[in-house]
């Protein structure tokens, strides 16, 4: 089906996700298949995110959540995270002119602190010069891990218990979102994962709650505008119950 027409269908048809979370998968699988090497995988994911990110952007999607760097990736080789730390800054200083030109609001999650200072100053030189963009928010998970932000989350509110701000009893579970990096952000609609992997990967474990999830065997470089709609199409095509019957949610 040609591109355009296929966009219309989906824009026609409605029931489109507010947010779409992605765990990029399958770079270096990618590089090795094509005799590459892995860097040359991540530099060919970086054009599946521009794509995607100006695809969902025309399309109305609010929040695009991207899973970037997991706290786990520190432990790959020196060689490969230096590059990949390389590749990050190069690529936010090539996009921020495009992200302001497209009405485009960066934001990060996970632990930004534990970047080198060059990442992190491009990082945050690019988030203030977006802040004030009103379209699709990208939100770039980096030196994430969803364990370490619940934790972080049960600590500030055991913090208030011992300064007397709320009783235990009191605790409500829009106390824990409000303490949750994604604090602010609407809950996953949809979650794709690429590369044909059936795991979580330890993203966004307390906020998947309710979420749909895509997988394709695609590997990230070679997910693009024909990937994502198919995923959107798939979604579009399910009835989200949240525990209830279809006769409940039908009526």
């Amino acid at each position: 089906m040609n591109l355009d027409k296929y966009k219309h269908q989906i824009l026609e048809h409605g029931n489109l996700p507010k947010h779409v979370a992605i765990i990029m998968d399958g770079n270096g699988r990618w590089a090795k298949k094509n005799g590459a090497l892995r860097v040359f995988g991540h530099r060919e994911g970086v054009k599946s995110v521009r794509v995607i990110t100006e695809l969902a952007g025309e399309l109305g999607i609010k929040e695009l959540t991207l899973y970037t760097f997991s706290s786990e990736n520190w432990n790959r080789p020196k060689m490969e995270v230096s590059a990949l730390m390389n590749l990050l800054v190069e690529t936010i200083k090539g996009e921020v002119d495009d992200l302001n030109k497209n009405n485009v609001r960066l934001t990060v999650i996970g632990k930004l602190h534990d970047l080198p200072k060059g990442p992190q100053k491009s990082l945050l030189n690019a988030i203030e010069s977006t802040s004030k963009n009103t379209g699709l928010n990208l939100n770039l998970a980096i030196s994430y891990s969803s364990r370490e932000e619940i934790l972080h989350a049960v600590k500030q509110i055991n913090k208030d218990v011992l300064e007397n701000k709320i009783n235990p009893e009191d605790i409500t579970l829009d106390m824990i979102s409000d303490n949750l990096y994604t604090k602010g952000m609407h809950d996953p609609d949809l979650l794709i994962r690429t590369s044909g992997e059936f795991r979580l990967s330890n993203f966004l474990l307390y906020q998947l709650a309710y979420t749909e999830i895509y997988l394709t065997n695609e590997y990230w470089p070679e997910f693009r505008e024909m990937s994502f709609l198919k995923a959107l199409e798939n979604y579009q095509s399910r009835e989200r119950r949240y525990g209830k019957v279809s006769e409940q949610i039908n009526s």
